[in-house]
């Protein structure tokens, strides 16, 4: 392990030039991170600026930082899953003078280290996904939270959670919903966890998904995404949910609905895409076939009982990488993909980067608010706060036109026309 106090550590320094390769790769499939890159380099809007970042040490994340970074910013990062960081991008990142707490495979303890490591010295700012960093600033470290001016939060857990910590009073700063803007979650939720998913359960198993009985648990956006891919593959999907609006929708997208229960002993591949606990468990491992494979693509990894499926095997062994099997004194044999953690960073790269140039774009112009508004003077109340709608939209123009999109303008008759109340049939 390479380590140098109040630095880095990262699991091998010697990683960095392949890493530097991805990342750079990453770069040329982000042009709108990259835009914002160039834009805003040359006023240095973050100078004098920390920010504190807990988020997956992908490739794409490091174009992130790196853009943070030519724009003034100070960054410490960890990751934001035990299982999620790439060791070659975090070498990069080190040998590149970013402060890096991050290495595939950390314990929980080892995790929430590297966490308060980022706040030795006090950010001004913190970035999340899941919000375990600023839970740990609210539980631990409560003395920072009057120098921190704000964050932002990435997924759909970290945002509920954050909005009923706030409805409790309990919230101590502004955070920004990033992943409540429309160019992240109907994009990077949809087709960037679909495909990634797909992505990692082929990396750990090789399996023809073709005329498999492929199960998703939940039908939000993320489930959606996953539905979608499975069937463009030729699975036949069925969709297990406990939102009845969520339900009809999967019915009325074609998919069969019908309760864990049942779907458990037909299943041959299972996803759950809930950030509900106890999703799967023990009567639901017991009734399924032999060879059957289970998966979470959910943030945290609670959504599968694997302690009640241990309680039920006989032997448990990896028979490939992020694959294990346990065998059940039924002598049915059950394979778990990236130890019940997010698949599609555990097992594969996450979100392709082109996607995630929409989500980061986001994060990226939500810190930019945040600092200007405290130069402003501008103090906002301890909210989770949605980003503004035009926001959402100058990303969604800078996206197409780089994709070499155009599309139609409204007239200013027509503009004013769509708020005309006198106007009739």
């Amino acid at each position: 392990m390479d380590y140098k106090e109040g630095a880095y550590k990262v699991r091998d320094l010697s990683l960095a030039e392949a890493g530097r390769k991805r990342i750079e790769w990453a770069e040329s499939r982000m042009p709108v991170l990259m835009h914002l890159r160039e834009r805003y380099s040359k006023t240095q809007p973050f100078k004098g600026y920390k920010i504190a970042g807990c988020l997956h040490v992908t490739k794409e994340t490091a174009v992130l930082i790196e853009t943070f970074k030519a724009c003034g910013a100070e960054v410490a990062w960890s990751g934001c899953n035990p299982l999620s960081t790439q060791d070659d991008i975090a070498a990069a990142l080190a040998v590149a003078g970013v402060e890096i707490y991050a290495w595939h495979g950390q314990t929980v303890e080892e995790f929430y280290w590297s966490i308060e490591r980022t706040l030795d010295r006090p950010p001004h700012l913190t970035l999340d996904d899941g919000a375990d960093l600023i839970f740990t600033v609210h539980h631990k470290r409560p003395d920072l939270a009057q120098h921190i001016i704000g964050g932002s939060e990435e997924t759909t857990t970290g945002v509920k959670r954050l909005r009923a910590m706030a409805a409790d009073g309990k919230l101590l700063y502004p955070v920004f919903a990033v992943n409540d803007a429309e160019t992240k979650w109907d994009f990077d939720n949809v087709y960037g966890t679909g495909q990634s998913t797909i992505d990692g359960i082929l990396r750990a198993t090789s399996v023809l998904l073709a005329g498999k009985n492929f199960v998703v648990a939940g039908y939000g956006h993320c489930g959606r995404g996953v539905a979608m891919r499975a069937r463009g593959m030729g699975a036949n999907v069925i969709v297990t949910e406990v939102k009845p609006t969520a339900a009809l929708k999967a019915v009325l997208d074609g998919f069969r609905v019908m309760p864990m229960d049942e779907a458990a002993e037909i299943g041959d591949i299972f996803v759950t895409a809930t950030g509900m606990k106890d999703v799967i468990r023990s009567r639901h491992f017991r009734k399924m076939k032999d060879g059957a494979i289970v998966c979470n693509t959910g943030h945290y990894d609670v959504e599968l009982n694997l302690k009640e499926l241990a309680e039920l095997a006989v032997r448990v062994r990896e028979v490939r990488p992020n694959n294990k099997e346990y065998l059940l004194e039924n002598g049915r044999r059950i394979y778990v993909l990236a130890d019940g953690r997010l698949v599609n960073l555990a097992a594969a790269e996450g979100h392709p980067s082109e996607v995630m140039d929409m989500s980061f774009a986001n994060q990226f112009m939500a810190h930019l608010m945040l600092v200007e508004k405290h130069k402003a003077g501008e103090k906002l109340p301890p909210q989770v706060i949605d980003l503004p709608e035009e926001l959402d939209q100058e990303i969604a123009r800078i996206k197409l036109e780089t994709m070499g999109i155009r599309i139609d303008t409204l007239t200013d008759e027509q503009r004013a026309y769509a708020t005309d109340y006198t106007a009739g049939t």
